[in-house]
């Protein structure tokens, strides 16, 4: 499989202070047992960079009037 590279996330998450908190939260879902949405032999942090790349994961926006 090739190589994923930061450039092909930020086609997907054009913010690179989102791509990191997306990384992080599907790095930790994956390492809690979540069902990996690629096919990958990687590490959770390199398969979740892989999902985001692929256009498998997005951040859900904040409903209006919700704290946090």
């Amino acid at each position: 499989m090739a190589r994923v590279t930061v450039e092909d996330c930020l086609r997907q998450v054009p913010n690179r202070f989102a791509l990191v908190l997306l990384a992080t939260r599907r790095t930790r879902q994956l390492l809690e047992g979540a069902k990996p949405l690629v096919k990958a032999k990687n590490k959770a942090a390199i398969i979740a960079l892989r999902e985001i790349a692929q256009n498998k994961v997005r951040i859900k926006p904040k409903e209006p009037g919700k704290a946090g």
